[in-house]
């Protein structure tokens, strides 16, 4: 499993960079303000769980757990949920997406949380 979750966060990182150039260079001119900076938080929020996920399949690779796929998996589908919603949200202001948003933020939160109770529970006291 950690290879599949080092391979995930290197793609979601890559997509994180290229959606940001994307909004940088290609939508700048073609929405507001306000939906450009929905858009950069989809981005900040993308490359931060992106790294975090990095995080977890290098530590899955010495302390091996279900508990830390899990952590990996909502970080992944958070992404998706919080980044994605936000993004579509910001290029075709279609409103009712606002909806799904703070799902993918209780995906990060359950992410961390499991996480937490991973080092916890696996990693010893030095």
């Amino acid at each position: 499993m950690s290879k599949l979750i080092l391979m995930t966060a290197s793609i979601l990182l890559a997509l994180a960079v290229a959606i940001g150039a994307f909004g940088a260079h290609g939508l700048k001119s073609h929405i507001s303000v306000e939906m450009m900076q929905i858009y950069k938080t989809g981005v900040e929020y993308h490359f931060y769980h992106a790294l975090g996920l990095l995080f977890i399949g290098v530590l899955s690779v010495s302390y091996p757990s279900g508990l830390l796929n899990w952590s990996a998996i909502m970080l992944a589908v958070g992404i998706i949920l919080f980044s994605g919603s936000l993004y579509v949200l910001a290029i075709t202001g279609i409103n009712w997406l606002g909806v799904i948003t703070p799902f993918g933020g209780l995906c990060f939160i359950a992410g961390w949380v499991l996480l937490f109770i991973t080092v916890w529970k696996k990693i010893p006291v030095m």
